[in-house]
């Protein structure tokens, strides 16, 4: 029995130290180009928004590992059994976003309350992250959140997911576009891997999943625009 739970409490330290392991390899990384102040309240964020995915899962009963994060990709958290439905799918997605954005609302009006750029740019990083977030295509949040809906808001997302490529080329877009595309495709045929039944939400339900979606969206891209306009001005007058 000793050794039985020397062994299990084992594997949880091997599990936080692969979590705060790869945590700090993105720390590393990440302060090499902007520096370690910008780079931890990055990390900080980017922890922020997937905590809020793993209390969300653990509140629906879900198995689910610590967060890993990887450099210049992100972080995710490993679910290892997956929801029941689309909507239990759709909870778990839109705690990440809610959670990111109430962390990046923090630091903004902490930007503002200590006359800080830094904060300020941070604060920045973290609601432009969030919003790219809402990008409706799968594997991102924005695809989980949304399938609840319609697997047709798949449909909207791929030409914004170009848009941003179009905007700003990044090897990571041309990675979640080879992830989105089985989706998409799937979407396009009316067909899916998910159980029957898996779909089937009340309307008021879908609705009520939509209006979250639209407000935080409209809400993001607002702070995002003011924010980076701020940023704008202060360069401006540096």
């Amino acid at each position: 029995m000793k050794l039985l739970l020397l062994l299990l409490g084992g594997a949880k330290f091997g599990k936080l130290l692969t979590s705060g392991g790869t945590m700090l390899i993105s720390l590393g990384a990440y302060a090499l180009i902007w520096g370690w102040r910008y780079a931890a309240g990055f990390i900080a964020l980017l922890f922020c928004h997937e905590m809020g995915h793993y209390l969300a899962a653990r509140q629906r009963g879900l198995n689910v590992g610590a967060p890993t994060f990887i450099p210049f990709v992100g972080a995710w958290i490993e679910l290892k059994e997956q929801p029941m439905n689309a909507e239990t799918e759709a909870y778990v997605a839109m705690a990440g976003p809610l959670a990111g954005t109430v962390a990046s609302l923090a630091c903004y009006f902490l930007a503002r309350s200590e006359g800080s750029d830094l904060l300020l740019a941070i604060s920045y990083s973290g609601f432009f992250l969030n919003l790219f977030n809402l990008i409706p295509v799968p594997p991102l949040d924005g695809g989980r959140m949304t399938a609840v809906v319609s697997r047709k808001f798949w449909l909207l997302g791929a030409p914004a997911l170009v848009g941003v490529f179009l905007w700003r080329p990044s090897p990571m877009l041309i990675l979640v576009a080879l992830l989105a595309a089985p989706h998409l495709w799937r979407a396009l045929r009316g067909a899916g891997e998910e159980a029957p039944g898996y779909y089937d939400t009340p309307p008021g339900k879908r609705a009520e999943y939509a209006l979250l979606y639209l407000g935080l969206l409209a809400y993001l891209a607002v702070m995002t625009h003011d924010v980076h306009e701020m940023l704008g001005a202060v360069r401006a007058g540096g």
